[in-house]
């Protein structure tokens, strides 16, 4: 059992790279090892950040701005932090969502070509220190991921962008495993399932057995 502040886990990656079956595996090992966790994800987490979401991802919709889309994702963000994240790491849970900042970084600084700057400033205000103290991004080539997307069903708004969109989001996200490698941890995600989730029990024993193996998430900066 966990004492004291909770740690923040996050999932990444692309359409189609598996984030949703291997959340629940990641849970179910948490749980196993009798730390309290917290399934959430983004945008949503939150009654009004669920509303964003839909709107952010409502196909049939009027054209979204880049602008009202980062401002609304961060938006999303703010209420999700405050009445779902904090408070649930205060109580010592463990947070695990699906995508966070990193995810902004990715499809609004490299898919939409937005500002960094813009981004990272909008991070400070609506974060302060808050950091993830892990993130497992799952990489895979955009063709097999935009093939699995494909098969699920429906597309939302984000699913119906061009190739070129999503490679730009896949660099994006590698630029940000090696600007931040302690905290982002590679997960090749176009291996058969069982492998995947073998490298991330690997990754999960090292830091269930030893939360120092987590970085400060006061410390980490942009």
């Amino acid at each position: 059992m966990t004492t004291g502040r909770g740690k923040f886990i996050t999932l990444e990656g692309g359409e189609g790279v598996g984030k949703t079956t291997n959340q629940a595996f990641i849970r179910d090992f948490l749980q196993n090892n009798h730390i309290p966790v917290l399934i959430t994800r983004e945008p949503g987490g939150t009654r009004l950040a669920e509303k964003i979401r839909d709107l952010l991802l409502d196909i049939d919709s009027e054209p979204v701005s880049e602008q009202a889309e980062l401002l609304l994702i961060f938006a999303a963000r703010a209420q999700h932090i405050q009445q779902v994240i904090e408070p649930a790491l205060a109580a010592g849970q463990w947070v695990l969502c699906d995508r966070f900042t990193d995810a902004t970084y990715a499809y609004q600084g490299g898919g939409r070509s937005m500002a960094i700057d813009d981004i990272a400033w909008l991070e400070e205000k609506v974060q302060g220190h808050l950091r993830p103290d892990l993130t497992l991004l799952f990489d895979a080539p955009v063709i097999t991921g935009m093939t699995r997307a494909g098969k699920r069903g429906t597309l939302d708004r984000f699913e119906t962008e061009k190739q070129q969109f999503f490679e730009q989001v896949r660099q994006a996200y590698l630029q940000q495993a090696k600007c931040y490698p302690q905290r982002i941890k590679l997960i090749q995600a176009d291996r058969p399932l069982q492998e995947v989730q073998q490298t991330l029990v690997e990754v999960l024993n090292k830091v269930v057995r030893n939360d120092s193996g987590f970085i400060d998430a006061g410390i980490v900066r942009r």
